[in-house]
């Protein structure tokens, strides 16, 4: 089975990380962001449930692609409407859709700098990849 762990954050997040903004992450900061999500990546590579992973560019650098009147109209990003997006994601293949809550729930202890403004706490959401058997696609 294969499930997609996604991970969100807002332009906010995304300047903090990259130092610029108010309350802009420490280069102590990012190492430890770093080092944890290096051992969390490995141990799914060690494990052999680690399928793919990859950070998002900063919402900024969105594009929303729509139609009106039956004619594409695309907007660039950042949207004022939306507070989170898509930042990030890890796909892994596990026995069950309870191992790979397991497996979210340690990206969910993501360290971040005590006292960090963030947008909203953090959080990570687990889905089956559409065609998994026990959830009828």
């Amino acid at each position: 089975m294969k499930y997609m762990i996604m991970l969100a954050g807002s332009q906010r997040d995304f300047d903090m990380l990259t130092g610029s903004g108010e309350h802009a992450w420490t280069p102590a900061d990012l190492a430890a962001l770093h080092e944890f999500m290096t051992k969390w990546n490995n141990e799914l590579v060690e494990s052999g449930e680690f399928v793919d992973g990859q950070g998002l560019a900063a919402p900024v650098h969105t594009r929303r692609v729509s139609l009106r009147d039956g004619v594409p109209v695309v907007t660039d990003g950042p949207y004022a409407e939306t507070q989170e997006v898509l930042a990030g994601y890890t796909i892994v293949e596990c026995d069950s859709f309870d191992r790979a809550t397991e497996i979210a729930a340690k990206l969910a202890d993501t360290p971040h700098p005590a006292g960090a403004q963030l947008a909203n706490e953090w959080y990570v959401d687990v889905r089956p990849i559409a065609g998994a058997p026990e959830f009828g696609e």
